[in-house]
């Protein structure tokens, strides 16, 4: 007997414009699974169903495989996990729309020397295979800007600390005119997006990561035609900049990703000039713990980072490492905690983490899902343990 609200597998095929050999192949893929099925096993759908079916095609759309597409998407409804999906999934086509303008100019480029020269332009061609190629790291900037996502939504939802993060650091650089500034893995520029109207005007900041991606998104978040931005692509080991190039940089939640840690402070130090400032931020080990605990408590096997990041530089130990290259620090703290009083953003911050939750917890989503809401239920209090060093 159908269910109110419900359709079979025939009507939610033709009322989303593909063939029901399509929605069975999805279902046998696990893909997109049926929201109920009978014990005569006839299967049906919801409305909530379209929205993940919208997903999977806009990915598939996109080139990414269907194995790609399984590990990438989630079937819950929550509105929060909805918003959040099309607005990452409306930056990856913004991506693809520049890439693909980027490929057009190579290929124009590459016709006019073959025509004018009669011979090919190996120097286009070779740009135009490497842009062909950009295809390939979608899937990886896709995961990277849904993890960011998840964890400034979680901050910005719960904070309680109402002046914000950025805003807060923002405030340790001191900005004047004048000043020339390096930020080293800027992400998406949002520590400049967010204080834009500060931002003095007769000044040069250059915006460094090792992501195009998230170099493009910081570009398209402030906008290229602000002349007191430049976007640069370079390891923050390897700054392409002479000695004494600037008066401040600032490293934020950065430093403990380095493979090479002091490399970073000298490369640092080197293009400060003298009397420069650096101001890098970091965690101290009770960051987010109660989080940590939360989900070894339903599966001890969790781990949600393979290593802790405030082990390789962090409040307790970061100033003896920069010490080395400076000779004053001082620690500051952002005084701030979040109560999270909602299930469904607490669960995407859990998936965003590098570690080995999603083995675990894919597979027993729903039952992860209810232990989520009932530790939310009455406000669930996490420590924040974080702030920045002053370095001269």
């Amino acid at each position: 007997m159908k269910k109110e609200g419900y359709y079979s597998s025939g009507q939610f095929a033709r009322m989303a414009h593909v063939t029901l050999r399509t929605i069975r192949y999805y279902d046998k893929k696990n893909i997109l699974k049926p929201s109920y099925v009978t014990a005569s096993g006839a299967r049906f759908y919801t409305d909530a169903d379209f929205a993940r079916l919208q997903q999977i095609l806009l990915l598939k759309y996109l080139g990414f495989s269907l194995d790609e597409i399984r590990t990438m998407t989630i079937g819950d409804p929550d509105y929060h996990f909805l918003l959040d999906s099309l607005r990452i999934q409306q930056k990856l086509v913004q991506d693809r729309i520049e890439q693909m303008q980027l490929v057009e100019q190579a290929i124009r480029d590459t016709r006019a020397a073959l025509r004018d020269q009669h011979h090919v332009d190996w120097d286009h061609m070779r740009t135009l295979i490497h842009l062909t190629g950009m295809e390939n790291s979608l899937e990886r900037q896709y995961r990277d800007a849904s993890n960011i996502s998840a964890r400034i939504q979680l901050h910005r939802l719960y904070s309680q600390n109402q002046l914000g993060w950025f805003p807060w650091l923002f405030g340790l650089l001191g900005l004047r005119d004048g000043m020339r500034i390096l930020e080293v893995g800027c992400g998406d520029g949002a520590l400049w997006t967010q204080n834009l109207p500060k931002v003095p005007s007769r000044i040069d900041i250059v915006l460094s990561d090792t992501s195009p991606g998230m170099l493009r998104d910081a570009r398209r978040r402030i906008g290229s035609d602000d002349s007191r931005f430049t976007f640069r692509e370079f390891d923050c080991a390897r700054i392409p900049y002479p000695d004494n190039s600037f008066d401040l940089v600032t490293a934020n939640h950065v430093l403990f990703y380095c493979d090479d840690i002091e490399a970073a402070c000298r490369e640092i130090r080197r293009v400060l000039k003298d009397g420069g400032r650096l101001v890098a931020s970091a965690y101290g080990k009770e960051h987010m713990q109660e989080i940590s605990r939360f989900v070894q408590e339903f599966d001890e096997r969790i781990m949600l980072s393979k290593e802790q990041l405030y082990d390789r530089f962090g409040r307790e130990n970061g100033a003896g490492i920069l010490s080395s290259c400076f000779r004053k620090t001082e620690w500051v703290s952002y005084d701030d905690s979040l109560l999270v009083t909602e299930a469904q953003p607490l669960i995407s911050y859990i998936l965003s983490c590098h570690g080995n939750q999603n083995q675990y917890l894919l597979d027993r989503y729903q039952e992860f899902r209810a232990a989520a809401a009932r530790k939310t239920a009455s406000g669930f209090f996490i420590t924040k343990d974080a702030g920045a060093f002053l370095c001269e």
